[in-house]
């Protein structure tokens, strides 16, 4: 509290009472005002998810409690001189797409999970493979492993996993790869009663959700991290796998969160 409002004197003869200098009594404790508290936290967000453009940021925001306009926080993304940084131009595909005008779509979760193999390596050279697997209609990521391989048990281990956790799947859409992987999945889809989606070969648009999953794991995690031990890649692909499902807003499901939307979708409708 202010000495003039304890005294209710003149702050000169307050401090000469008290035997305290004036120029303790003059410093008032900064406030951010609610739109600078804003740039601090766009900033943070920037520096946190270099590849989040302001449309996510204002869906992370929204989750935070924050009641911003979205144009609000695409005037101060641009005023902050925040940008995503430019990528490479995408080619156009030259003759007709091999896609089924009626492939198979996921009308609800578990209805299709989707699986593929993307490649990295460590600052050694050595290479490092991780399996991916995604729900095609909540957009969760329900199992992965990285390593240095990915083995035929490996892959089962993890299609285990994720019906331990999620209940077993209806499809299980990916490419026809190597025999013993492909014998592998067959034989477990077999057993589990789940039906198989192979995609055309060499067709990986056929495989849109585990691509585009594949496509922000690299360039969130794999095109900015060097990995010095398969360790270290691994935590960090675990800790980003989490940070999707639960934290990272997703364009498709009106940004919320894949958990989050799959949280929504399964909670009981009320009559």
């Amino acid at each position: 509290m202010h000495l003039r409002e304890v005294f209710g004197v003149s702050e000169r003869r307050a401090c000469r009472v008290t035997g305290q200098q004036r120029t303790t009594q003059r410093h008032v404790r900064r406030v951010l005002a609610p739109e600078e508290a804003l740039r601090a936290r766009l900033r943070a967000i920037a520096r946190t998810w270099p590849r989040y453009g302001f449309r996510r940021a204002w869906a992370l925001l929204r989750l935070e409690g924050w009641v911003v306009n979205r144009k609000r926080v695409q005037r101060l993304w641009r005023e902050e001189g925040l940008r995503v940084p430019a990528s490479a131009v995408k080619r156009r595909r030259i003759g007709t797409s091999t896609v089924p005008a009626r492939r198979l779509s996921a009308q609800r979760p578990n209805h299709v999970w989707a699986l593929d193999f993307i490649f990295d390596a460590t600052a050694d050279g050595r290479p490092i493979k991780a399996l991916s697997m995604c729900d095609e209609f909540t957009r969760e990521n329900v199992a992965r492993r990285l390593g240095r391989s990915i083995t035929a048990d490996d892959v089962t281990h993890a299609l285990d996993e994720g019906c331990a956790r999620r209940g077993v799947p209806e499809y299980l859409r990916c490419d026809n790869g190597p025999e013993f992987v492909a014998g592998a999945i067959r034989d477990w889809c077999r057993a589990h009663g789940t039906g198989t989606a192979y995609i055309e070969p060499g067709s990986p648009w056929q495989n849109p959700y585990v691509e585009s999953f594949n496509g922000r794991l690299r360039d969130e995690l794999f095109s900015r991290e060097v990995f010095e031990t398969i360790t270290e890649a691994r935590l960090l692909f675990n800790d980003w796998c989490d940070t999707y499902n639960r934290h990272r807003p997703h364009s498709s499901l009106g940004y919320l969160p894949p958990a989050v939307f799959a949280a929504a979708f399964n909670q009981p409708k009320l009559s």
